[in-house]
């Protein structure tokens, strides 16, 4: 994959294009032809020659120092989440053969934990693969179930789409959070091959994965138009199972206590085992 090969390279290409002169205190003009920042812009904020930089974005130096890396990434202004991403590209390896994908297993004890939980959960995998879900979870959405994968749902399911509130906002963040999870590691045949179908059939996913951006599976507040209970404000917690497998995290929605979004999902579990 293209992307693959000049990883470190894209990247920074992306924050430089996003990065706008006034935030790095330089005069904002109408005719710049080009997004963002310059190339030579860049480089003397960052106190490296332009001739380096231009190196670095066009793949031709590939392992730049922890001290450049650094001084890029307070010139673009990225958080602690980017500028881990940022470094940990210049420490991937050469090679660009594919891998078997490796299985993801869930533990017994959290399985179990699952149907213990009377809210929606469910375990996902690196690539955002549903691994296992409780009822209530396939209650929320049929496509919180196992088997299924939450990339592809949100980008290529009518029904799915339909169920966010606020689509734009869950697509990026889903991304976002997909490109932290994968990381530099990107040979893996299933990331290769779910990346190759999201580009093909979504616009939407083409242009949030050229954005290069990249935030922790965080918690975040959404709002969902469920068939039969309605609006619903429910509240996103992952949890990270790292001493498993730091590629598998426990999925959680809650509503708020006390609230409707509440009584709304008391009454939707109550309906799960009715005949």
């Amino acid at each position: 994959m293209a992307d693959r090969e000049n990883m470190l390279g894209n990247y920074l290409r992306a924050q430089r294009e996003r990065t706008s002169p006034g935030h790095v205190g330089l005069p904002s003009q109408r005719n710049r032809r080009v997004p963002g920042l310059r190339r030579a812009e860049v480089a003397l904020l960052a106190d490296i020659s332009a001739d380096y930089y231009l190196r670095l974005e066009q793949g031709r130096d590939r392992r730049p120092s922890s001290q450049v890396l650094q001084a890029l990434a307070g010139v673009f202004g990225l958080d602690a989440i980017g500028t881990a991403y940022l470094l940990s590209l210049a420490e991937q390896t050469g090679t660009t053969a594919r891998r078997r994908p490796q299985k993801e297993v869930v533990p017994k004890s959290v399985a179990k934990l699952l149907h213990t939980i009377n809210l929606p959960a469910f375990v996902e995998g690196r690539y955002f693969d549903v691994l296992a879900a409780n009822e209530l979870a396939t209650a929320v959405s049929p496509e919180l179930a196992e088997g299924k994968n939450r990339l592809r749902s949100v980008f290529l399911d009518p029904d799915e789409q339909q169920l966010f509130e606020d689509w734009e906002d869950t697509t990026a963040r889903l991304v976002a959070g997909f490109r932290r999870s994968v990381g530099s590691d990107t040979l893996d045949s299933r990331f290769i091959d779910l990346v190759g179908e999201l580009s093909l059939a979504s616009e939407r996913f083409r242009t949030l994965w050229a954005r290069q951006e990249v935030q922790p599976r965080q918690s975040w507040h959404f709002t969902i138009q469920h068939p039969t209970m309605g609006e619903m404000t429910l509240l996103r917690e992952k949890m990270v199972l790292g001493d498993v497998d730091p590629g598998i995290s426990l999925a959680i929605y809650h509503p708020e206590p006390g609230s409707v979004d509440q009584e709304k999902m008391q009454t939707l579990a109550s309906t799960i085992h009715k005949p």
